[in-house]
């Protein structure tokens, strides 16, 4: 078996990325330039959960796993890509939306929502992100998944000062789980084969929260 396909999920990160209201802004700067020391090298200065992340339960729960505690099987598995294209702003994704295309999920696989809703990347409509409901999410968990992806901000909806948002419910099921969600994914039309391969293995920050990945799909054949 070989890999005949790899697909990029992973939003670039640089001094433009967006980030989830209040969280740190991502710095690059220069500490070593070939011209001065003979080599390149940058200080860089972000959030855990700047652009394409995971999130480990620890994000929620300070009794359950970090994200270097977390077992590397939770972050490659069988993706199972649900189809919410045109989806509007702020909409509710309740089980009776997916059941249809999640009704095969079980553990170790991989349930990633695509809504299109990377294409509004770096603008003000990111944060009117659509959200996964509590029953929806407890079904899945009840299936096995313990793993969750969304192309949008956040897995619950993003409160601002007209929507005060439902208190994170999915992040706290999944959590008390012992699951991961990774967050801003892009690019998933980009998968045009079955059964891909999902990676979304995080930098081992000890302790954290979560962290960046570079997030892949892999054809097999």
């Amino acid at each position: 078996m070989r890999i005949t396909k790899i697909v990029d999920l992973s939003h670039p990160v640089d001094a433009e990325t967006q980030v989830y209201p209040g969280d740190p802004v991502v710095r690059f700067e220069p500490h070593s330039t070939v011209a001065r020391d003979g080599f390149n090298l940058l200080t860089v200065s972000m959030g855990s959960q700047s652009g394409t992340h995971v999130d480990a339960p620890y994000h929620f729960d300070e009794n359950t796993e970090r994200i270097d505690e977390v077992p590397l099987g939770h972050f490659i598995g069988r993706g199972i890509i649900v189809d919410l294209r045109g989806i509007a702003p702020r909409t509710p994704i309740t089980w009776a939306l997916i059941e249809p295309q999640v009704s095969g999920a079980g553990a170790g696989d991989i349930v990633i929502f695509h809504t299109g809703f990377s294409r509004l990347w770096q603008k003000s409509e990111y944060f009117d992100n659509p959200f996964l409901t509590s029953d929806a999410c407890q079904h899945l968990l009840d299936q096995g998944v313990r793993t969750f992806g969304v192309d949008f901000l956040n897995i619950d909806e993003t409160p601002d000062a007209t929507h005060p948002g439902g208190g994170f419910d999915s992040h706290h099921l999944i959590a008390k789980a012992g699951g991961i969600i990774c967050e801003n994914l892009t690019n998933l039309e980009a998968i045009d084969f079955d059964e891909p391969l999902i990676s979304i293995l995080p930098i081992k920050f000890t302790g954290a929260d979560g962290a960046p990945v570079r997030a892949v799909a892999l054809q097999l054949g």
